[in-house]
């Protein structure tokens, strides 16, 4: 059995994400966090260390997202 943890964002994201993950295999913004941050954790694993190019680009893609201001 998998332990779980939660992770607190505004409800504006929330509602934001909602509106984002429409019509995409994603069913909750669960799905979303869990996959975004599993993406991030493989490719920095795989590479032993995020170049800071590398780093730039998901905190780009994750304020795009609105995970970051």
């Amino acid at each position: 059995m998998t332990d779980y943890t939660t992770v607190s964002i505004p409800t504006d994201l929330a509602d934001r994400v909602d509106e984002t993950i429409e019509g995409t295999s994603f069913s909750s913004t669960s799905d979303l966090v869990r996959f975004l941050l599993r993406s991030i954790v493989i490719q920095h694993q795989q590479q032993d260390e995020l170049t800071e190019s590398e780093f730039a680009e998901i905190a780009e893609q994750l304020q795009d997202l609105g995970y970051l201001d």
